[in-house]
């Protein structure tokens, strides 16, 4: 059982709209929800009988949490492990993007990817979304899940806020899900729990002013910025609306709301900003506080330099029977290995790494060998990946021994390069050579634990 939520977080909570303690202590003695969205360009037959979170189509409550690191959809990229309030970032893109094209959009404090992966999704294909993880370590494992997700219109940074302060104008939308507090993840997280105090909070509230301060030069005038955390503090959500309205002359951005859904609507002291509170009482979800706000000061454009495209057209033609996409270019990385991205981002790649480091662009695409192109594993987790290439299908045993890197049964007279899939949905590359084979998974994603198929709980942090 939760021990008691601290009294100065109940105090401050007490004046907030809507706020009814007993009932929000009640629910912090029940346990966490367990939720997962679906990757919408990866279909697969996984959920259908279960719950949809109200503000989230692709969103799917579970009953248990099951152990996600033996799943070979999960590491397909079939579906993300997400907590369902934060899946209402979902329903503000889906009115802020309908119908607009070709956007830049930052995802700023991105790791693990959760967010960023729900952005993908919704983005039109040719919008991009450029997603940020200060933390090395953690920009790690933001690839590593950009890259299950599969998306080729992502490119993935690490930096600090303040190196974009150069591209000025730059995003059309910057999302930032800023660190904080934590006290929505008490009933998740014990840790956040016990790490809570008020020093904490005003740490916080400082860091999330100084983020935001260095991040808005980029948003272009009439932008949009999504801001949120996963704190209840007063001082870490409306508070902060006020000072972007009064520092930054931050407009509110009307988002329609479904009464039914338990979501709690409220505005801004000073200056009437709305925001959207999620109580674990009144929603099936952990504590949540998320905004959209517009951009009305005068901000110059970025404008776009001139430069010779590097396109590689003889790397184009060696991968044509890999990947599928229409009006790409071809690049030379650092290390001696190929990417794409698509033509009309070559010039944003451009601006971009003049400033930042770009940890992953685009697609990889591997690097050519003595007698054959060495495909990237991007390429057999990627949606646009040919439906020409050669395919080995294996049962849900054989996917996991293969995600352990270790061996399973397969006819001896197949020779070549083959896309391990399971159900449908790829995994990774083999090289068969007839009397043996070699698993191109990279080390670093292979599966540690033992594998048992009986039913058994497990927490896993770095992928939430």
């Amino acid at each position: 059982m939760l021990k008691s939520i601290p009294k100065p977080l109940l105090h401050d909570l007490l004046q907030q709209k809507h706020f009814v303690e007993s009932d929000f202590i009640a629910a912090h003695q029940l346990p966490p929800v367990t939720s997962v969205r679906l990757n919408p360009a990866k279909p697969a037959r996984l959920y259908e009988a279960n719950d949809s979170v109200p503000w989230c189509p692709l969103g799917r409550y579970l009953p248990e949490r099951p152990v996600f690191t033996i799943d070979p959809a999960f590491h397909a990229g079939a579906y993300y492990v997400q907590e369902a309030s934060s899946m209402f970032l979902h329903h503000i893109l889906k009115q802020i993007t309908t119908g607009k094209s070709r956007l830049r959009v930052l995802d700023l404090c991105a790791a693990p990817g959760g967010k960023s992966t729900l952005i993908a999704s919704v983005l039109d294909s040719e919008c991009l979304l450029v997603s940020n993880e200060v933390i090395r370590s953690r920009a790690t494992i933001l690839d590593e899940n950009m890259t299950r997700w599969g998306y080729s219109n992502t490119f993935v940074t690490a930096n600090d806020p303040r190196d974009f302060s150069a591209l000025e104008g730059f995003f059309d939308v910057i999302v930032v899900d800023a660190p904080c507090s934590g006290s929505g993840l008490f009933r998740k997280d014990e840790r956040a729990l016990n790490d809570w105090t008020e020093s904490n909070v005003t740490l916080c509230w400082e860091r999330q002013r100084r983020i935001l301060a260095d991040i808005l030069p980029a948003l272009k005038t009439g932008g949009t910025l999504i801001y949120a955390t996963c704190s209840y503090s007063f001082a870490e959500d409306e508070q902060i609306l006020d000072w972007l309205a009064q520092e930054f002359k931050m407009d509110s951005l009307p988002i329609t709301l479904n009464n039914d859904w338990g979501i709690v609507s409220v505005s801004s002291p000073q200056h009437s900003i709305d925001g959207f509170r999620f109580y674990p009482d009144k929603v099936k979800g952990e504590g949540f506080f998320i905004a959209a706000l517009t951009k009305t000061n005068q901000t110059d454009g970025l404008k776009p330099s001139k430069f010779k495209s590097q396109n590689i057209r003889k790397i184009g033609e060696q991968v044509a029977g890999l990947i599928n996409i229409p009006d790409a270019v071809y690049l030379k990385a650092a290390n001696d290995e190929y990417f794409t991205v698509l033509a009309q981002h070559e010039t944003d790649l451009q601006t971009l790494q003049k400033c930042l480091y770009l940890r992953k662009a685009g697609l990889r695409l591997g690097q050519p060998g003595q007698k054959d192109w060495i495909p990237a594993h991007d390429i057999a987790l990627s949606i646009n990946v040919s439906a020409n290439v050669p395919t080995l299908e294996l049962n849900k045993l054989d996917a996991q021994h293969f995600l352990k890197k270790e061996d399973f049964a397969v006819q001896s007279d197949i020779k070549g390069w083959r896309l391990i899939k399971y159900e449908g949905l790829g995994l990774g590359w083999v090289k068969l050579l007839g009397n043996r084979m070699n698993n191109y998974l990279p080390k670093n994603l292979r599966i540690r634990m033992e594998i048992n198929n009986s039913l058994y709980l497990e927490e896993e942090t770095d992928m939430l």
